[in-house]
């Protein structure tokens, strides 16, 4: 399972199953399913980085497409370049907050977020099989680079909030951008938004300075940092910068749910209509869009950005994201964007003129539970069979994976996409209530 292949995209481990020749093999793969055209490529700051790219661009050239190469940037940044550059389509080289051990290959439509899974699934059917179409010495194309997309990213957020407003605060700002793509462009932004900025672990060497996914246990460091420095706010990214971590202004890790609900506060005073979130994040955002009314409302999808977006599009949303820190402003880009979620928040900053904790003490407030299990298919399937069967006084969504909602709480089991694990996501608004939910679905495994 060192291997994964899914309509997320595929990771592995550098050594054993990420390869240059499966690199190659999906550039091919992608190519010949573009038929060619203009391709963007991203990465990462991962050492592995430099390999998997060179050979996912030669295979890309292989099939005849004409390849733009942008260095160290941000999963966002990528998107966003490939609607500004006119793109068939986009691929980052990352493993998101896996361990530097890993890297991914991720791909992009020309709208700039993950294929439909039917698309998605034809890729990778077409590298199982082989199905690449070689073009002759005659049609292969140069690769280009393009140095631009911090300036052009920072510039399509700074765009989207009330600059002279956050300006006029001069927030102090502890970032902790891991030694991730996020760095040079997240202090860009902070910068051109007039905050004072403390930069931990700023370069991008993807050598990280802590484990990469920013959850509460992996951010002390950002925590104390935060506190020494009287800061105003504390901000992590991960190593592909799409998700983001807030702590407020007395140190404290406020959850990585709270990164969707302050942006989609802020969104739903200052341009009321629907926002899309998937099936495993808090029902925060469901309160806020209630307490809005009118045009305010959330639209539930799958887990995966790619379902988020599309509702995004479907439904005129003017925010959406996930639970795990993942923020999507559709006027920016149709990915999840930590240089967006950063600004929306210190825009909220601005606006109400009072700490981000007292903020976050008039919020919703519930107890979310959020365990893995290391699991292989066949036994993630037997698990949901047995959930299906035995927890059946509630009500049940299979969309992905099972969800349960009663009246206290609710439960989602699911396999990943990205990694070989089972995820539980339990939320009530006590931790006893959520505890003992999650235990009846536990106790079935």
């Amino acid at each position: 399972m060192s291997l994964m292949m899914s309509v997320s995209g595929v990771r592995g481990i550098i050594g054993e199953t990420m390869t240059p020749v499966l690199a190659a093999e999906l550039g091919l793969a992608f190519g010949s399913h573009l038929g060619g055209g203009k391709v963007v490529v991203g990465r990462d700051s991962r050492p592995s980085g430099t390999m998997v790219q060179r050979a996912l661009v030669s295979g890309l050239m292989a099939a005849g497409c004409d390849v733009v190469e942008l260095g160290i940037v941000t999963t966002p940044g990528t998107a966003l370049m490939v609607g500004r550059l006119g793109a068939a389509g986009g691929v980052v080289v990352t493993a998101s907050h896996n361990p530097k051990q890993w890297n991914g290959i991720k791909f992009l439509t020309p709208q700039g977020y993950a294929p439909p899974p039917d698309e998605a699934q034809r890729i990778l059917d077409r590298y199982r099989a082989k199905q690449f179409k070689l073009v002759r010495v005659e049609q292969l194309r140069a690769v280009a680079p393009d140095d631009s997309t911090h300036e052009q990213h920072v510039s399509a957020v700074t765009a989207q909030v009330n600059v002279e407003a956050i300006r006029k605060r001069s927030f102090h700002v502890v970032l902790d951008s891991v030694n991730g793509a996020g760095g040079v462009g997240g202090r860009m932004l902070l910068e051109r938004l007039g905050c004072r900025v403390t930069h931990l672990n700023a370069e991008p060497t993807g050598h990280f300075a802590h484990t990469p996914e920013p959850l509460a246990e992996n951010l002390t460091g950002l925590c104390d940092a935060v506190r020494q420095h009287g800061a105003d706010v504390g901000f992590a990214q991960d190593p592909d910068a799409d998700r983001l971590a807030v702590v407020d202004n007395t140190g404290r890790y406020i959850g990585e749910e709270f990164t969707l609900a302050l942006c989609a506060l802020r969104m739903f005073s200052r341009k009321p209509g629907p926002a899309a979130t998937n099936l495993s994040t808090s029902r925060m955002i469901d309160d806020l869009a209630a307490a809005a009314g009118g045009a305010c409302r959330v639209i539930r999808t799958s887990v995966g950005e790619a379902h988020v977006a599309r509702a995004i599009v479907a439904n005129g949303c003017v925010v959406g994201g996930e639970g795990n820190g993942g923020v999507i402003l559709p006027d920016v880009v149709l990915v999840r964007d930590s240089f967006a979620a950063m600004a929306i928040v210190l825009e909220l900053l601005a606006i109400e003129s009072k700490p981000l904790n007292r903020i976050v003490e008039t919020m919703p407030r519930y107890s979310m539970i959020k365990q893995k299990f290391d699991l292989d298919p066949p036994k993630v399937a037997a698990w949901l069979e047995r959930v299906r069967r035995e927890a059946g006084d509630g009500r049940i969504d299979t969309a992905d994976g099972i969800r349960i909602d009663w009246p206290d709480g609710w439960v989602h089991v699911r396999p990943s996409n990205t990694e070989p694990i089972a995820r539980v996501i339990a939320e009530a608004r006590d931790e006893a209530t959520a505890q003992r939910l999650a235990g009846r679905i536990t106790s079935l495994l």
